[in-house]
């Protein structure tokens, strides 16, 4: 008699949603590093550097805040300008407090493999605001941060 257990689900939203708590809890500022390289994740193009970007998750910096299981979703300024930005969650590599760099990193998972649907639920991507997305940006091969003791 073979037991087959059905495939978990991935436990980084999980671990993001704790990992966010703790740094909260702690009074210190959520930065996550993502990976602007990945389909579905909506950012503005100009906040993007070597295919990566660190956004500021701190209640103060955003506003509706979702750290969803499949998405995080919130909306920020930019130059002003309020944005919605979508980020799904195997694009995310890294959530630390900026204050001390504490936080955990997460290995960049292989394969394109997407949501269902959008963070609405209907779309496979969300919408853009511009509709330049080409879809033919560069895979990043390494990342920038370091271990620090």
């Amino acid at each position: 008699m073979t037991d087959q257990q059905p495939p978990m689900s991935s436990n980084r939203p999980y671990l993001l949603r704790a990992i966010y708590d703790w740094i909260s809890d702690n009074n210190l500022t959520p930065y996550i590093l993502v990976d602007a390289t990945r389909e579905g994740v909506r950012v503005p193009p100009q906040v993007i550097k070597n295919g990566q970007v660190v956004l500021n998750l701190a209640m103060r910096a955003v506003a509706n805040l979702d750290l969803g299981n499949e998405w995080i979703s919130f909306q920020a300024r930019f130059s002003g300008v309020s944005q919605q930005i979508y980020i799904p969650i195997q694009a995310v590599l890294a959530l630390y407090a900026q204050e001390n760099g504490q936080g955990m990193m997460f290995p960049a998972e292989e394969g394109g493999d997407m949501p269902p649907s959008g963070p609405d639920g209907d779309d496979p991507m969300p919408p853009t605001s511009d509709g330049d997305e080409g879809g033919d940006k560069p895979k990043r091969s390494t990342s920038h941060l370091r271990v620090v003791k």
